[in-house]
Formats: C-alpha cells, sequence, structure tokens
C-alpha cells in the first residue's frame, strides 16, 4: 500500500513529515490541522504579503470633522455631515430632500466655500437656491442634460415620467463629472443629485462607483452628498438619513393670503437616521422639522 506523506508541526519546531493512518479507512490520510499551518507559513513567506500588517497593529482612524447641514434638528441628530465622508439623504418627492440639500449649500457657501451641484435631472431651481441664501459666486451648477438650454420648471412632470433608458445618458454624465471634481478636489461640498431620477436607473450604479468616491475623497475637507428616491450607496456612506412627509400647512404666519385662495405654506417633514458609523444607534433615531414655502413678489 502507498504511503502519502502529512507534515504536522510542534510550537517551536521545524515542519518534518510524518504518517498517521485513519482508523475508518485504513489507509494513510493527511492530519488537516498539520496542513493548515504549513499553509499559513507559506503564505508569510511569499513577497507580495509581506507587507500585510496584523489587524492588531492597524491605524485608528480619527473622528471626520463635522459641518453644519443648515437645519438645527438633523445637527442635533447626525451632528452635521462628515468632511472626508459620503452622505446620502434619501426619500421620495416632496419629502424634503431639496430643502436639506439647499440649506447645506447655503450654509457652505455662507462659510465662503466653493461648492459643486451635479443636477443628474436638471431640476434645480435657481431661485429656490437664492430664496434659500446660496451664493452663485461660489457654486459651480452642473446640468447632465446637454439637450437642455434653458430652465423648463414646467415641464418637471415630463421629466419624471421619462422611463429609465432615457434617463441613464444623464446619469452616466452625472457620474463621470462627480469623479472629475473629486478627483480635482477644493471643494468644501459636492452635492450629487439623482432624487429625479427612477429608482430602477439609481440601483444599477455599482457599488464599485461608491467606493471609488469614497476613497477619492477620504483624504480631502469635503462633503460629499448623494440625493436618491431609496437608499442605495450600501454601506459606503459614512451617514444615511431617510426623508419623509408627514403633513403639510396651508398659511404662512405673516402673508397676506386672499380670502378664496389656499395656498401651500410648507411641509412637516420627518428624518430618520438610517445609518452611521460614529455612533451606534441603539434603535430607530428620528427628528421633525418643517419647510416654508418660498413665493416670489409681483
Amino acid at each position: 500500500m502507498s504511503s502519502i506523506p502529512q507534515f504536522s508541526i510542534a510550537e517551536g519546531s521545524p515542519i518534518v513529515p510524518t504518517q498517521a493512518k485513519h482508523p475508518e479507512l485504513g489507509g494513510i490520510c493527511l492530519d488537516r490541522i498539520g496542513l493548515e499551518r504549513v499553509g499559513v507559513e507559506r503564505i508569510r513567506a511569499l513577497p507580495k504579503l509581506g507587507q500585510v500588517m496584523a489587524a492588531s497593529r492597524l491605524e485608528v482612524r480619527p473622528i471626520p470633522e463635522m459641518a453644519a447641514s443648515g437645519v438645527g434638528v438633523l445637527d442635533t441628530l447626525t451632528g452635521g455631515w462628515p468632511r472626508g465622508c459620503l452622505s446620502e439623504i434619501c426619500g421620495s418627492a416632496s419629502s424634503g430632500r431639496s430643502s436639506v440639500m439647499l440649506a447645506g449649500l447655503s450654509a457652505a457657501t455662507q462659510r465662503q466655500e466653493v461648492c459643486a451641484l451635479v443636477d443628474a435631472s436638471d431640476m434645480f431651481d435657481p431661485e429656490s437656491g437664492a430664496a434659500a441664501g446660496v451664493d452663485f459666486e461660489r457654486l459651480l451648477w452642473v446640468r447632465c442634460d446637454a439637450s437642455v438650454r434653458e430652465p423648463r420648471r414646467h415641464r418637471i412632470t415630463e421629466k419624471r415620467n421619462k422611463n429609465s433608458a432615457e434617463m441613464e445618458p444623464a446619469v452616466e454624465q452625472a457620474m463621470r463629472v462627480t469623479d472629475l471634481l473629486l478627483q480635482s478636489g477644493g471643494f468644501g461640498m459636492v452635492v450629487v443629485d439623482l432624487g429625479g431620477v427612477p429608482f430602477r436607473t439609481v440601483r444599477r450604479i455599482p457599488v464599485a462607483s461608491w467606493f471609488r468616491y469614497q476613497r477619492a475623497v477620504e483624504h480631502a475637507a469635503t462633503v460629499l452628498l448623494v440625493i436618491t428616491p431609496a437608499p442605495c450607496t450600501q454601506s459606503c456612506a459614512m451617514t444615511q438619513v431617510k426623508l419623509s412627509a408627514t403633513g403639510c400647512y396651508l398659511s404662512v404666519r405673516g402673508e397676506a393670503i386672499p380670502a378664496h385662495a389656499k395656498l401651500l405654506g410648507g411641509i412637516s417633514v420627518e428624518g430618520e437616521l438610517l445609518r452611521t458609523r460614529l455612533v451606534k444607534p441603539v434603535r430607530s433615531v428620528r427628528a421633525a422639522f418643517d419647510t416654508r414655502a418660498v413665493r416670489g413678489v409681483n
């Protein structure tokens, strides 16, 4: 009967071949523990793995610097938006996500920071941004729909009804532009607005793209904020907040409203902290705030 060499390793002793018979099969088998130890030693001897560091010796990353979101309730809930990290705001239409985005851009531009807005669906309203206090001298607005030359606020419904195939080129352009902006650096905040894109299109974005963005921004003082209709960035996001509308009110204090008219005064919004790497919440944490409708003066 042919014999099979077996390797066994004792602590502090060299590797020596041994043989052992299997009690049931009646033949010679390999010692599993011995082979595992031999495999570990061979892996450690590989030159490419010579620089591998044990997990216990890895450097602990410091807590990132936080930037104010412009909404006091959200700052209490999340501590602000972390710099050098990816944060995500998700919610359906009329959930307050645009209001939170404008508040963040306003707070950043008022801190004299240069910001960039990548508008994948071309739905940004400059008048609303001006009313929120955004300094357009410090804002780079990238409109990804190249076929549009003038703002089409009255055709928003048509935009939302577009299918996924029609929105895919704009999303691809938005992802390429975001990559270039993060690689160039120098921005205090980069916002990628995918809120008006169908969720079927957004969820097709590879997770590798979000990881690449996170790696590109991790050593910079940039806040990377992504607006999506539903959670998409998964574990790449340092902070993830879901917004939902809980109600609305029809009048605003101090406004002259005709007796025969009912005007929307604002929306009541509830924010839920879905994910954070800074503080582990024991349960779902929520906060509520109100948004106010802004109307032009004739």
